[in-house]
């Protein structure tokens, strides 16, 4: 037998093992993932409905029904609730929950994508750098006042989104060696870029115009969905909705990519390109989200985290599941954000850190170990 048959012969022998690890990972599933999937977007949908009527003052979810019958049918009697009403759901809440939909939702995936491309359990969205970027860029807007505006969309979120993606690509232009770069490297390099970066933002803001700025600044790096337009939602849903399909295409190589690398090359994995791709549409997404909600903290981290936990490591169903999930979660965070002070408005990113912690220290004391 030859050199190269016996390297074959090797070869093919070391792949059957992965090959039968890779079907074991992924096949640790609950049945009737499609039910669950129905079930998980029914009770969205109920959650948004709710949603709704929180605010400032509560309008019942029947009459909020009513209201959305009323738009669908046409129907032109007079109404039993004050015409104002109709005006704040529609205008007002129904985008803001809309968005806090898609931006759950994208966070939510884009950290499932992350936990499984560095193999980290406690990567979220901003490991890169995502956020710093976000941060300097709406930080610049904030304080120099620059007017620039452009489909729908303000200097702060235009310059939050620049800022997201060029330290996405910065970090990956550092990590890069001999052609490929490694997660220990791409780690290394966003949390030193992300440091300098937060060190930047830090200064500006000790050198903002007024207290309004610094305070504007701090709100938005905290997050907020408060600015929230339908102006906003047509730009956010097409890049979310079809960043997301892109991702959850990618959800076998994903679930190949949880073995070492060179076992994944045997399985036809192109892995150094897979993960460029992976992290080029995980960064579009990302830095979308942020740049019209700020600096959301938690939500990336922990919803993937849970979903793995309950339904377990399979992308092809943790990625449209964990959308669901993040969609539901941000919702009910943004409306305990607009609720709990009653006239006043706390930043959604301290609502999903103090849910986000305990939950996550919860999941972590009682559900099944062994996961990752």
């Amino acid at each position: 037998m030859s050199q190269s048959d016996e390297r074959a012969g090797a070869a093919t022998e070391a792949a059957l093992p992965t090959r039968s690890l890779e079907r074991e990972t992924v096949d640790r599933r609950p049945r009737g993932r499609g039910l669950l999937l129905l079930i998980g977007l029914a009770t969205l949908a109920a959650i948004a409905l709710l949603g709704v009527g929180w605010g400032s003052f509560a309008m019942p979810p029947a009459t909020i029904a009513a209201m959305f019958w009323r738009r669908i049918a046409g129907e032109t009697a007079t109404a039993s609730w004050p015409a104002a009403w109709e005006t704040v759901v529609f205008d007002i809440r129904l985008p803001r929950i809309i968005l806090a939909a898609l931006v759950g939702g994208a966070l939510s995936q884009a950290g499932s994508v992350y936990q499984g491309l560095f193999r980290n359990p406690l990567a979220d969205p901003y490991l890169i750098g995502v956020s710093s970027g976000a941060g300097l860029g709406a930080t610049i807007a904030i304080a120099f006042g620059l007017p620039m505006r452009w489909g729908g969309l303000g200097a702060v979120s235009l310059l939050a989104f620049l800022g997201a993606l060029g330290a996405t690509v910065l970090v990956y232009a550092l990590s890069r060696s001999a052609g490929r770069a490694s997660v220990t490297t791409l780690l290394l390099a966003g949390v030193a870029l992300g440091a300098f970066l937060s060190s930047a933002t830090t200064f500006l803001m000790f050198h903002a115009r007024d207290a309004f700025h610094a305070m504007h600044i701090v709100g938005w790096l905290m997050g907020s969905l408060a600015l929230a337009s339908w102006a906003k939602v047509r730009v956010l849903a097409p890049v979310l909705v079809v960043g997301g399909a892109l991702l959850w295409a990618y959800a076998h190589r994903l679930n190949v990519l949880q073995l070492d690398d060179e076992q994944a090359q045997q399985l036809g994995v192109p892995v150094e390109r897979t993960r460029v791709v992976l992290i080029v549409i995980t960064s579009l997404v990302t830095a979308t989200a942020v740049a019209v909600s700020g600096v959301i903290g938690f939500v990336g981290l922990i919803v993937p985290h849970a979903v793995r936990l309950i339904w377990g490591p399979d992308h092809r169903f943790l990625l449209p599941m964990s959308g669901i999930v993040g969609a539901a979660f941000m919702i009910l965070a943004d409306g305990a954000a607009r609720s709990l002070l009653g006239s006043a408005e706390l930043p959604v990113g301290v609502v999903t850190a103090f849910c986000g912690a305990p939950f996550f220290l919860y999941l972590l004391r009682h559900k099944k170990r062994g996961v990752y």
